[in-house]
């Protein structure tokens, strides 16, 4: 746990790593994600689960607004964090898949949910498209807060051209896509609620893919192509550097301003040799309507975040102490905040077993 700390306490603006506290309580912002007055959480992620006795461990929590580490009582199967049966995440809940291709979504690394009655919802063994394969999820995405809401829509996207929908609060069954663009085949899944579909960005960020999120087989997905604006002139030094990295990008949606963000991470591996990456720089873009993509270092109020979770952002000021204009990148090996303005990363290289991204959870 030292160890932790010590990684913990770069993500604190400077502080020492003294300033990293244990707290045992939970935190609940008094200000709402969305425009409704509900009580939420702030956004958090599961820093660890330290065990307790009979295959248990208790959740050890960090709350986005506040960098300090938290434990709660609530108790999670150890085996759900050690194994690679995890294979996604969307807005709290964690996709887990077995042999048999049998997939269970669960809440169970929620520390807002209950650990009493944890909610366990199996869905219908996968269905393998032919010249696809359904071993290598890449994530999962929903298009509602929970699988239990009838209309719930739950997307997971393969390695390679097979994309799966489910409803589970219908007639389970799933519905299967084979996309035909080679562009997309790595690329992640997200639900865009201001659309109404699930999307995907191709490689490159060039293109984004959209299918109807009403499931129906006949839908056929719309595209758009984007055109890149106001790209800043790069030094040869910067040019080389992002030359020499690893990019990912990444698609995100802001429930409370509609705006529509790209992000590019440019990652390589810390030394010679290692397998761990470090971040070194990024690159964020709005979209409008038109698919113009403009690159901008102020996104305003809003922190995004990015993990092994589907991606969200929030706005920083309904969460006291979360800084804003910021990207939360959360990763197996690193956990880094970088400044859209100025590049600036604070954070470090540690491992993470569930590196999700939990978005605020509505206190009832």
């Amino acid at each position: 746990m030292s160890l932790l700390l010590r990684r913990l306490g770069k993500l604190c603006h400077g502080q020492p790593a003294a300033a990293v506290v244990k707290r045992s309580s939970l935190l609940i912002s008094y200000h709402s994600y969305s425009s409704s007055s509900l009580l939420q959480t702030p956004p958090c992620f599961v820093l660890t689960v330290s065990p307790c006795g009979e295959d248990l461990g208790k959740l050890v929590i960090v709350n986005a607004n506040e960098f300090c580490i938290t434990d709660l009582e609530k108790k999670v199967p150890l085996d759900l964090v050690d194994t690679d049966h995890l294979v996604g995440a969307s807005n709290g809940w964690v996709a887990t898949l077995k042999d048999g291709g049998i997939v269970r979504l669960q809440d169970d690394l929620n520390p807002f949910a209950s650990d009493t009655n944890p909610k366990r919802i199996p869905l219908p063994p996968l269905v393998t498209l032919p010249r696809c394969q359904t071993q290598m999820v890449t994530n999962m995405a929903m298009s509602s807060s929970s699988p239990e809401d009838e209309d719930c829509v739950v997307s997971l996207k393969f390695f390679g051209p097979q994309l799966s929908f489910c409803k589970p609060g219908g007639k389970p069954e799933w519905t299967n896509i084979r996309i035909a663009n080679p562009c997309f085949y790595s690329s992640p899944v997200v639900f865009s609620k201001k659309h109404g579909m699930f999307r995907i960005l191709a490689s490159g960020g060039y293109l984004i893919g959209s299918w109807d999120a009403r499931i129906d087989k006949k839908s056929k997905p719309k595209f758009q192509r984007l055109r890149f604006r106001n790209v800043p002139k790069l030094s040869k030094t910067k040019r080389e550097l992002l030359n020499s990295c690893c990019t990912s990008e990444h698609l995100v949606e802001s429930g409370t301003t509609g705006e529509t963000f790209l992000v590019k991470l440019y990652r390589r591996p810390r030394a010679s040799g290692s397998e761990k990456m470090q971040t070194k720089a990024l690159m964020v873009f709005k979209i409008d309507d038109e698919g113009n993509a403009v690159y901008t270092q102020d996104i305003g109020d809003l922190c995004i975040f990015i993990s092994k979770s589907e991606p969200f952002c929030v706005p920083a000021s309904s969460f006291p102490g979360m800084p804003s204009n910021r990207v939360a990148f959360l990763d197996f090996d690193e956990n880094v905040y970088i400044s859209v303005p100025y590049s600036n990363i604070i954070g470090g290289n540690c491992p993470y077993l569930a590196p999700y991204h939990i978005p605020p959870q509505n206190i009832v």
